[in-house]
């Protein structure tokens, strides 16, 4: 089995399960009365929304834990590694960084379940403090991090300057724990904040996962393309149930599944630096929260955008839900190309 195989079996079982998973799923949250619940501050016309069952990324997450698990032991089996075998950049043991990512996002995918939990079914509207989400999403950055100094994956490439070891002094190595845990909070966060309309972080996923299996084929790395055609199977698959009108949302739980799935794919390209332009939507979606707060704040009352995060300011502007996600994927598209040109360019250097 080559790698090519490898990726198309990944994707294919995680789209298969997921999408097959919502005709049970679905009802049986609804039968739990596991339905949203439509926020005042949020636009008007999303009350017609009220009640749709949330949770909905546990599709997702056993359709990619499942393609992953598959995927990885038949590519082994049959002889193969899921180690790169591209020199350039390789540190550490990437067989244990592909199970540390996996391990990661359903870490963060149980703080998400919580966290949703505790908002639904014990009707405690806001769910987990911020204290306490902040405090699960460290301790699997923590776990994560200490995993990647463990197996010795600490070497990152920075575009225009090359490969850093971050092992070569005290300074590097506090550095690098340090940029790892703001990485993952930030990026986790980040990915939660975009899934505000129906099918927008699914939509924008599936783009950010097509690129990451391009830097798997040009790594030569079937590990991470496994992850990453899982994902991309995953997320299309749940888009046939959460594209709009959406029949299930994916809760805290998904998004933050999500958003630790695709720091670590950052991880495992050793560049999470390029998340930035590759998750450019996500940054966008956290900045427009940040301006809106903080300029609200300082001028007592007033505002930069109709609404935040900024899809729902092109909500207000207008904008169908389905443009809205047409447009920030073609973004996200624009971004992940610049990514990955920042990356041929450091490779070829």
């Amino acid at each position: 089995m080559n790698m090519t195989v490898a990726i198309i079996i990944s994707a294919v079982i995680a789209f298969g399960v997921t999408a097959a998973l919502g005709f049970v799923i679905i009802p049986w949250l609804r039968k739990l009365k596991f339905g949203q619940t439509i926020l005042e501050i949020g636009p008007s016309w999303h009350k017609s929304k009220q009640g749709t069952p949330n949770m909905g990324g546990i599709m997702f997450i056993i359709g990619i834990t499942i393609a992953v698990i598959v995927a990885a032991v038949a590519f082994v089996t049959s002889g193969g590694s899921l180690e790169t075998d591209y020199s350039a950049m390789v540190n550490g043991r990437e067989n244990v960084l592909v199970i540390a990512s996996l391990v990661l996002a359903i870490g963060c995918g149980i703080v998400g379940f919580t966290d949703d939990f505790i908002k639904i079914k014990l009707k405690r509207n806001k769910g987990l403090s911020a204290k306490q989400k902040t405090l699960g999403q460290l301790v699997m950055s923590l776990g994560y991090v200490l995993t990647l100094w463990l197996s010795h994956n600490t070497v990152w490439y920075v575009p225009f300057i090359g490969a850093v070891d971050f092992e070569q002094n005290i300074f590097m190595s506090a550095l690098f724990w340090i940029l790892s845990v703001i990485i993952i909070y930030g990026c986790v966060n980040s990915v939660n904040l975009t899934d505000g309309i129906d099918g927008l972080c699914s939509s924008v996923t599936a783009v950010v996962a097509i690129t990451f299996i391009a830097f798997a084929v040009v790594q030569k790395f079937t590990g991470l393309g496994i992850l990453a055609g899982a994902l991309l199977g995953g997320v299309c698959g749940f888009l046939c149930w959460n594209w709009n009108p959406a029949k299930t949302f994916m809760g805290d739980t998904g998004s933050l599944f999500l958003g630790g799935f695709v720091t670590a794919l950052g991880f495992c390209i050793k560049c999470p630096l390029l998340l930035l332009p590759i998750g450019i939507i996500y940054v966008c979606e956290t900045l427009s929260d940040i301006i809106q707060i903080g300029y609200f704040k300082i001028t007592h009352g007033k505002r930069v955008f109709k609404m935040a995060p900024i899809h729902h300011h092109f909500e207000m502007c207008g904008w169908k839900e389905k443009k809205i996600c047409v447009v920030f994927s073609i973004v996200t598209a624009i971004g992940c190309a610049i990514g990955f040109l920042l990356m041929y360019y450091g490779l070829e250097m």
